[in-house]
């Protein structure tokens, strides 16, 4: 058996994660198909490599003698790629992978698919959902060229370029029976909310969860959704108020009929970033997509 670069990034990925359905995500494979990947790993290396402690794949110390060499392996592969393979988005078909939570994708699509439809129309986008947990891993071994949002929490080797700050809103129907344009924290409180929930995901956004729950009485909080867009959807059909990006829930104002105003209560600004691995930082092709999003989505008066 010969080994083969899918299986060295199964093992770099697997080192990072130490879980396997994390590491799987990450890959973008099944987990079938990476246990079988990591059971001809053990076979060629004569050692399991990695040992189950709990719901942890721990490295065995001859994972992590090898782990040195694997990574500069990668990583020159990665260079060697970059110098002969240039890219051309007017001819390229290629297909780039990155991730956002919904309410970045109602700010970015429009714009970005009527810019690759003029200059680049053969380059296509996969959008796949926000994975903290798995985002390094997912950067790392190229299962995704870059991600947006807000994750303080990565490595040195994710680099990041800040693009701009979400400031929240809060929005009604626009016949919602009882709030005023401007109401009270007392009324605010009193009505019923929907919460976005992020918790437990890494993401910046769950400091506005918790700003949100610290001035909501419990009882109040009638639903928690994953989705910023089903909640502003889920406020224009009932008397629930949501609390949401400002950009998405301008967006949103005409079609759903929306109310929007400001929650009165100090929320946090979030501050939104693109990231993608320093193993990829000089490739062209991700280069130009990465180039491509801070011309159109940067805002040169903010700052992080």
């Amino acid at each position: 058996m010969e080994l083969d670069l899918r299986q060295l990034r199964v093992f770099e990925v697997l080192l990072r994660e130490r879980n396997l359905t994390r590491a799987a995500t990450g890959l973008g494979v099944s987990q079938p198909a990476l246990s079988k990947t990591l059971a001809g790993l053990r076979s060629y290396f004569a050692d399991p490599l990695f040992i189950r402690v709990g719901h942890r794949m721990e490295p065995t110390a001859k994972t992590l003698e090898l782990e040195p060499a694997v990574r500069s392996l990668l990583d020159q592969v990665t260079m060697l790629r970059a110098q002969h393979q240039p890219f051309d988005p007017r001819t390229s078909s290629r297909t780039f992978s990155f991730s956002v939570v919904d309410a970045g994708m109602i700010r970015l699509m429009p714009r970005l698919l009527a810019t690759l439809q003029r200059d680049a129309p053969g380059v296509q986008l996969r959008v796949v959902p926000a994975d903290p947990e798995g985002l390094e891993g997912a950067l790392e071994s190229g299962y995704l060229d870059f991600a947006m949002g807000s994750f303080a929490a990565v490595s040195k080797r994710i680099r990041r370029q800040f693009l701009w700050s979400v400031t929240y809103v809060s929005v009604a129907s626009a016949d919602h029976p009882r709030l005023a344009s401007r109401p009270s924290f007392e009324a605010f409180a009193a009505e019923r909310h929907i919460l976005v929930s992020t918790l437990g995901t890494g993401h910046a956004h769950q400091l506005a969860e918790r700003a949100i729950e610290g001035a909501i009485p419990p009882e109040n909080i009638v639903c928690r959704v994953p989705s910023f867009i089903a909640a502003a959807f889920l406020a224009s059909r009932t008397d629930a108020v949501v609390t949401v990006p400002e950009t998405m829930a301008r967006e949103l104002e005409g079609p759903l009929r929306l109310r929007l105003f400001s929650p009165p209560m100090k929320m946090p600004r979030i501050d939104v970033s693109q990231y993608w691995h320093e193993r990829f930082h000089r490739e062209p092709g991700g280069q130009w997509i990465r180039q491509l999003f801070a011309s159109l989505f940067s805002d040169p008066g903010q700052g992080p």
